[in-house]
């Protein structure tokens, strides 16, 4: 293999979604590193690979890019893979990559799987535009903070969810989102794959009946706001961007606005702007 740092995608569920290319990659380089080596593990044995693995997970993954880095600049080739799907997609490997980028290392990504899209290409929710937001806080109150972030979020928002969580997240959600169309997507390509779509209330009842629907691994795909209701967040990010600049600098009141009412700082920078001329 040449030289390089290949970022591979490994099912996330069913191993025939394995790609040939992925295969190839793992059988010709000289290392892989794994989030989890007992779990890759089986995945490899699974596809008779041998080659020789070592772990990097968020505990130890600053010291061990240094090493990695220092190996591939000398010519060794290197596969970075998570316990399932696309490296890096809530999982470590974000300090390897820039690290890398930062040391001229040549960086090669290897699509597959990968629970976002799964989801949302089966959810039945719009998915043309959408937001990533990854694992919610597990305290209730901050959750829904930042559920409430998207309450004028014209586009689609995916969440991931562990099933310890899962219903507590519906509950907070069905707080804030109460008739907002909502699909989960659990065990995804697996034996007892679901995909349930409803009104953010209903999707939560379904769950709370069902205790065989409290289990495994979730993606839950929320609509966006009607576009009546996105321009409502509009004008009250207006009318408390007004405010804000009255005391605080443009910058200040930005990142106030985008971190209490969402969307990003640039677009709340470009409404202070506008304000203000």
């Amino acid at each position: 293999m040449e030289s390089a740092i290949y970022i591979v995608a490994t099912p996330i569920g069913n191993l025939g979604d394995l790609s040939f290319r992925a295969l190839e990659v793992l059988n010709g380089v000289d290392l892989i590193a794994a989030e989890d080596t007992r779990h890759t593990r089986r995945l490899l044995d699974h596809f008779d690979v041998s080659t020789k693995m070592c772990s990097l997970h968020e505990h130890n993954e600053r010291e061990r890019a240094e090493e990695l880095i220092k190996a591939v600049a000398e010519g060794s080739s290197l596969a970075l893979v998570s316990d399932a799907g696309t490296p890096l997609i809530s999982d470590p490997g974000h300090i390897l990559v820039s690290m890398a980028r930062d040391a001229g290392v040549k960086v090669v990504p290897v699509p597959g799987a990968c629970a976002i899209t799964a989801a949302l290409c089966a959810s039945g929710v719009p998915c043309g535009r959408f937001v990533f937001e990854g694992f919610l806080p597990a305290k209730a109150l901050a959750k829904k903070a930042c559920l409430e972030a998207y309450l004028y979020e014209s586009k689609t928002v995916v969440f991931y969810e562990s099933p310890h969580r899962v219903l507590d997240t519906l509950s907070v959600m069905s707080e804030v989102f109460a008739d907002r169309t909502l699909a989960l997507a659990r065990e995804l390509t697996k034996r007892f794959e679901t995909i349930y779509r409803g009104s953010v209330v209903e999707v939560r009842d379904w769950v709370e009946e069902d205790t065989n629907q409290q289990k495994g691994e979730f993606v839950l795909v929320l609509a966006g706001a009607s576009e009546e209701r996105a321009q409502v967040g509009d004008d009250e990010k207006v009318r408390v961007m007004r405010r804000l600049l009255k005391d605080l600098p443009p910058k200040a009141a930005s990142a106030i606005v985008a971190d209490l009412m969402g969307g990003s700082k640039k677009e709340a920078y470009n409404i202070a702007l506008s304000l203000r001329e």
